[in-house]
């Protein structure tokens, strides 16, 4: 009863009871249908909502799923101007569930996973827009050692190193050859770009990551902290611009195409200048880098979801439409590195 989909209750409920406080059953769980890395669930018990959040079953990736990081994270944040969600409890005793899991407050809020955000009101779009920036501003600018994070990365070197590690996990992953993909290795891994100091680094906000207050444009908690270390201030505004460049389909939601001002929608310069204000960074950013090494970066993400989906460890139903994305990421990061 651990797969994708499920999990023993029958052990879950003892273990929680005993290492909980507070918790207590009767319980029901269920998997929560969009998600492609870590099999999320909402745990109904009788002492109140939680979240529960694991590793998949089957041979993983090194350093891949590590609910272990996404839990010292947020715990970390607590107290501090980045919301996240108040985490409960961490098992690392994969005789529980078969995996390591981690419980988590559940947040009562506006999931939006269409950043055209055909939910609101046109004229109110841009508060939320707003929202997103001054959130990414805190994090880019969160005091990682008063935050006790100081050695949650190496600081320095990111970008070579993160463009090292996912060469090696599309390697790994790697179905077919996309001759796009080799091209864009090929310009990214011939690049010098320096670090612009030192932040923690969420690793892929996006609208569908973040938790907003139910009526209000206020972002209550942030999600998914996977892909969290230390890094550099501009990967995650450059990452979430990156992705509003994807194309719109069934199950990546981008805006190519998509008249952002007649939706409502601040263009990505405005975006971009809210940002750097609650940011508090100055200077020029070498966006063509940018955009070209998250969309390789998706891109290797991606690849890693299709395989999961033909190995059979895929955690969401919609793996093949974001597998799918693969040699389109690969193009949009070869267009803009070739300035196009």
């Amino acid at each position: 009863m651990t797969g994708a989909g499920l999990v023993d209750l029958g052990r879950l409920v003892p273990y929680l009871e005993a290492h909980l406080q507070g918790f207590r059953g009767p319980v029901s769980a269920r998997k929560f249908a969009r998600g492609q890395s870590n099999p999320t669930f909402l745990v109904d018990a009788a002492s109140g909502r939680y979240v529960l959040r694991r590793k998949p079953t089957g041979t993983l990736l090194k350093s891949a799923h590590a609910v272990e990081r996404e839990h010292r994270v947020m715990a970390a944040l607590a107290g501090t101007p980045v919301p996240a969600p108040k985490v409960h409890h961490l098992c690392e005793d994969a005789s529980v569930l078969g995996t390591a899991f981690f419980v988590m407050e559940y947040l009562d809020g506006r999931i939006f996973w269409d950043p055209a955000l055909p939910e609101i009101a046109r004229g109110d779009r841009a508060a939320y827009y707003a929202e997103m920036a001054r959130v990414l501003g805190e994090l880019a600018r969160l005091d990682t050692n008063a935050a006790g994070l100081a050695d949650y990365g190496r600081p320095g070197g990111y970008v070579e190193r993160q463009i090292s590690r996912w060469v090696q996990q599309y390697r790994a992953s790697e179905t077919e050859t996309v001759a796009d993909m080799e091209d864009l290795i090929g310009w990214l891994t011939s690049r010098q770009v320096a670090d612009a100091g030192v932040s923690l680094v969420h690793g892929d906000v996006r609208f569908d990551n973040v938790v907003f207050h139910p009526e209000a444009p206020r972002i209550i908690g942030m999600l998914d902290w996977e892909l969290s270390t230390l890094g550099t201030p501009l990967v995650d505004i450059t990452y979430f611009c990156t992705m509003l460049r994807l194309p719109r389909t069934s199950q990546v939601k981008g805006l190519a195409g998509l008249d952002r001002a007649a939706f409502g929608i601040p263009s990505e310069d405005a975006f971009l200048r809210d940002f750097l204000v609650h940011s508090r960074l100055a200077g020029e950013i070498d966006w063509p880098f940018w955009i070209a090494f998250h969309a390789f970066r998706f891109a290797a993400i991606s690849q890693g979801v299709k395989k999961r989906r033909i190995d059979g460890n895929a955690s969401s139903a919609s793996a093949a439409g974001v597998g799918d994305m693969v040699a389109v990421a690969a193009r949009l990061g070869l267009e803009a590195a070739k300035g196009r």
